[in-house]
């Protein structure tokens, strides 16, 4: 069992660092966000430690990582050059992490065609192992699940409650169940969480908390600004993919303007005031995308209510947290959220016709003067 002074520590922990939104730009230090991606075919150089709903790896990331999020995904051509700690509601690698891997989360996937250069040290709720691991593996956690691919360099240690580990799974130096096994769980930006015993957070404790959060900030959203609200949700709906293709476009320009201030001194300032703006825009992008992922959705049963498509669309991206690839259709809802958000801003609205709106020819009225 946790001790209560671990289990408020741990809580207290991502609920603070999750309580900041924001991005990943290309320096170095901690980065927020409601995602943070990394696409395939970019190198992100330095540590990078990334607080977020979800963190995303598909390219390179030349050092170490250091994460607290909802969920995080090491995609099959992610590369980590160091090592990979994190405390998170779902993790899952799929790629690539040379160094040692040490996680404390709700849900922990190394996948098939995962391969991790160190040892692995895992406090999870759900733990599911079929890759390659090099070093030795210590697991504690409610269900453990090693399958047939798994190999294993070292030995492996666990404590489960459940556990099934496959005739076909090779570990080198055998398996062997520790019933006072501790697994000591990572840091959160250097800050020690404490030793986990025994049964380890729900992944739904993360989950839950991001729902509420995101249901505070909607509501407060559509509450100030109804009418702004509706235009949005009907330029996400009607024209998802240029909402879409400007929310990629401001997604990828935004950080490099930013940057570029940075190297200035004059810039600073504004590169620091605008990572934080920018930060803000991209949470509140992320409810607009839920809002238009539920009306879409209502749409197709003929029912219109705002309330429930806000609910609908922010219970249905939390579910995805325990989806795989769930945090790549997030990033796209983030996407269109992001680029109707900017539309309205211009003016725009969801309509197919101009929205000039111009009087109708009655022909002279009673009265007036005849040319």
């Amino acid at each position: 069992m946790f001790s209560r002074t671990k289990l408020v520590a741990l809580f207290l922990a991502v609920l603070v660092i999750g309580s900041v939104a924001g991005v990943a730009t290309a320096q170095q230090g901690p980065s927020a966000g409601g995602a943070i991606v990394i696409d395939e075919g970019e190198t992100y150089v330095g540590d990078l430690e990334a607080t977020g709903g979800t963190v995303v790896i598909a390219g390179t990331v030349d050092g170490n990582v250091e994460t607290a999020a909802g969920s995080v995904l090491v995609a099959e051509t992610g590369v980590v050059t160091g090592s990979l700690e994190g405390v998170a509601g779902s993790v899952t690698i799929e790629g690539t992490v040379n160094g040692d891997v040490n996680l404390a989360a709700g849900a922990i996937f190394v996948r098939d065609t995962a391969t991790v250069g160190g040892s692995m040290e895992a406090a999870g709720g759900d733990v599911r192992l079929d890759g390659a691991i090099s070093g030795d593996v210590t697991v504690t956690a409610e269900t453990l699940v090693v399958g047939p691919a798994v190999q294993i360099g070292g030995a492996m240690q666990y404590n489960a409650a459940t556990a099934s580990i496959d005739s076909g799974a090779a570990i080198a130096g055998g398996a062997t169940q520790v019933d006072d096994l501790e697994v000591v769980g990572p840091p959160v930006f250097g800050v020690p969480v404490g030793q986990f015993e025994g049964p380890i957070i729900p992944a739904w404790v993360f989950t839950g908390y991001w729902l509420i959060a995101n249901l505070v900030l909607g509501a407060i959203i559509v509450l100030v600004a109804p009418t702004f609200a509706t235009r949005v949700t009907g330029l996400g709906t009607k024209k998802a993919l240029r909402s879409g293709g400007t929310g990629l476009l401001l997604i990828v320009a935004v950080p490099i303007v930013l940057l570029v201030l940075l190297l200035t001194i004059i810039g600073i300032p504004l590169s620091l005031a605008g990572g934080v703006g920018f930060a803000l825009v991209l949470w509140v992008a992320s409810i607009y995308g839920a809002l238009v992922l539920g009306t879409w959705l209502l749409s197709l049963a003929d029912y219109d209510n705002r309330w429930v498509a806000l609910f609908a669309g922010l219970f249905i991206l939390a579910l995805l947290d325990f989806v795989p690839f769930g945090g790549i259709v997030d990033f796209v809802v983030l996407l269109v959220g992001l680029g109707a958000f900017a539309l309205a801003l211009r003016g725009e609205s969801g309509d197919e016709g101009d929205e000039t709106v111009s009087m109708p020819d009655e022909g002279p009225q009673e009265g007036s003067p005849m040319t």
